[in-house]
């Protein structure tokens, strides 16, 4: 459904390295700086990038909004979790683990980056 997903970033080099650890995780090689000084991580259905506003002002995470990446196991998850703890992350909402709901069961994991964006990985369970 979606081509790319960018996100604001205060401190580009910050960022890429709280990304490079907690995507680094899931297997995505490092960010690639463009540029223009934009981050990119190319995946096989699609593009995460970050980038300083383009109207100058500060980057701020979106009230309500948070971005989402599929873990392929709860370990993993909990990995990524911890990669972002000790990379520039915060921890937010419950610890990670099991969401019962709308008749699915989740595991999730999230976290505010260095920007303050809020970011979730999450696995399916049936």
């Amino acid at each position: 459904m979606f081509s790319h997903i960018m996100l604001g970033a205060n401190d580009i080099e910050e960022s890429k390295n709280f990304y490079d650890a907690i995507l680094g995780v899931f297997g995505y090689e490092p960010g690639v700086i463009d540029p223009k000084g934009r981050v990119f991580y190319f995946g096989p259905k699609g593009v995460f990038s970050l980038s300083k506003p383009i109207d100058g002002g500060e980057a701020t995470g979106g009230n309500g909004s948070t971005v989402g990446f599929q873990g392929e196991t709860d370990e993993l998850i909990n990995q990524w979790h911890a990669a972002g703890l000790a990379h520039g992350g915060t921890a937010i909402e419950d610890p990670p683990g099991m969401r019962e709901g709308s008749g699915r069961a989740l595991y999730l994991a999230y976290l505010r980056d260095p920007s303050g964006n809020k970011i979730c990985a999450m696995k399916v369970h049936k």
